[in-house]
């Protein structure tokens, strides 16, 4: 399914190529990995610093395969800070992200709770208000809470990526209320899904509450056929996307008839009714 030209997805003032969003680990190798990126070619790959040196990351064989590939591709890299615990280190992680891989765009994570790895929310915002003032993109991995979102939106990030369930659990949308919710109260914010998706139809509903793109790694990498099962990711959030803009049906308490009952006997009509 082509993507309408109409409907361009634009953060930053940039335009991403694609509504699926992936990330670069966990692959059994670097050839499988590509392998995956070349088939949907998603807007953004995420990848992630984890305390490595420099040395180190120009060593990793991953990042040697990515940087040959996406100078050919319309996708976009978007480093992560992973594994930071405090504002103060994700701030340092970014500034060495953007040093290394020539990006502003930054993938902001704060963990509040090693065993959830929920978002410590409080230094999350004061990370990125303070990163947004550095010039970065900041697309900040959050709660679905309103309040944090705004918050984030006020601090100048360009869009907000609430989780659907806590990270590589592949649970889907636990919260659609909450999700919704922010959908309705942020309507011209760009809101991502990142983290908790196991199924493609789990990303065919988040589109379908009308998100703009959504985030995953575990659901690919981890699948006996990764290269497949990224397919139909990208088919799920296309057709999340189509459906969502053609207009979802509103939910009934009770049944109504799908064929008219004019012109039936009046004990069929009864019947029906």
């Amino acid at each position: 399914m082509a993507e309408n030209v109409t409907d361009k997805l634009i953060i930053a003032d940039e335009e991403i190529s694609s509504r699926l969003w992936l990330g670069s680990a966990m692959y059994s190798s670097p050839e499988v990995m590509l392998d995956c990126l070349k088939s949907v070619e998603p807007g953004f790959v995420t990848v992630s610093l984890r305390r490595q040196t420099a040395h180190q990351v120009a060593d990793n064989g991953y990042w040697s395969y990515l940087q040959d590939w996406l100078q050919q591709s319309n996708t976009k890299i978007l480093p992560n800070t992973s594994g930071c615990f405090t504002a103060s280190e994700a701030i340092r992680l970014a500034v060495m992200a953007r040093e290394l891989f020539s990006t502003e765009w930054i993938k902001l994570e704060v963990i509040g709770d090693e065993y959830t790895l929920q978002p410590h929310t409080l230094e999350l915002v004061d990370a990125a208000k303070e990163l947004v003032t550095q010039g970065f993109k900041v697309l900040p991995y959050s709660t679905d809470d309103l309040v944090v979102c705004e918050a984030l939106v006020d601090a100048g990030c360009p869009a907000v990526m609430p989780w659907g369930a806590p990270i590589g659990t592949g649970k889907g949308l636990l919260n659609p209320y909450q999700l919704s919710t922010l959908r309705k109260r942020l309507p011209d914010t760009p809101l991502i899904i990142d983290a908790g998706l196991g199924r493609p139809s789990q990303a065919m509903a988040a589109m379908e509450l009308g998100f703009d793109a959504v985030l995953l790694n575990t659901a690919v990498a981890k699948s006996p056929d990764p290269k497949a099962m990224a397919e139909s990711f990208d088919a799920g959030v296309k057709g999340g996307r189509q459906a969502y803009r053609a207009g979802v049906m509103e939910e009934r308490q009770t049944a109504s008839p799908s064929t008219s009952i004019a012109g039936m006997p009046f004990w069929r009509q009864e019947a029906i009714k």
